[in-house]
């Protein structure tokens, strides 16, 4: 009887001896796999924030000088105003694109951008900035649909018919918009506005890192499509 009750203690002792075994080895696999999906993760955003570096190497012009000439300037909307004062990347690409068009590199601009509301319309606050500074109305194109980078670039090709474009923005989205322009089969350059200091942009900064993610996943695995694309827009001759 002894002898009895000391085999099923030490089976019991066994087993879970064994179970922790096992536990144990599945916690190190978890752990292994965590470590690993984390590592992918980092690759991934470091990938896909650089991949937009790579691909506008060559196609970016600060002096008007240097830069080619085409026929459609794209720029991006954002709201003119920012806690009650001049935003001033608004202000700055304004600036940017009456450069270019005084240097006559473009001969049409699309002002693209959100207009969500009768009460916010980007589009038509870029082009009454830009026909103040000297700009004619004529060769000023709206586009209301540019709800992001991606539906801007896309709508240029698509909707307004727009092969070559040259982007209008600061570094950061400018080489996100060469990127999205070479995925969809345009050639693209880009002019790059003044930039707002680190400590007052810190924030566009850090959502361009989840945007440059965004642009990866788009182009490479969700074929992604703009908000809105409906008919043709014929562009000024």
């Amino acid at each position: 009887m002894a002898s009895e009750t000391l085999r099923t203690t030490s089976d019991n002792s066994t087993l879970k001896d064994g179970n922790k075994a096992t536990l144990f080895t599945w916690i190190k696999r978890l752990f292994l796999a965590g470590i690993l999906l984390f590592l992918l993760g980092v690759g991934l955003i470091l990938y896909a924030n650089l991949a937009p570096v790579w691909a506008s190497r060559g196609r970016l012009f600060e002096k008007t000088e240097s830069l080619p000439a085409v026929k459609v300037g794209l720029v991006f909307g954002t709201s003119d105003r920012y806690k009650g004062r001049e935003n001033r990347y608004f202000r700055y690409r304004i600036d940017a694109a009456v450069k270019v068009w005084n240097a006559g590199k473009v001969e049409t601009l699309i002002v693209s951008g959100d207009n969500r509301s009768k009460y916010y319309n980007e589009p038509e606050k870029m082009k009454a900035a830009l026909m103040e500074e000297g700009v004619p109305k004529d060769r000023i194109v709206c586009d209301y649909a540019g709800l992001r980078t991606f539906d801007s670039v896309v709508r240029a090709k698509e909707v307004f018919g727009a092969k070559t474009i040259l982007v209008i923005s600061q570094q950061f989205q400018n080489e996100r918009a060469i990127y999205l322009a070479q995925a969809n089969g345009m050639e693209a350059y880009g002019f790059n506005a003044e930039d707002v200091e680190i400590k007052a942009g810190f924030k566009t900064k850090l959502r361009e890192v989840g945007a440059r993610v965004k642009m990866w996943l788009d182009v490479n695995l969700l074929d992604t499509k703009p908000a809105h694309l409906g008919e043709k827009v014929e562009m000024p001759k």
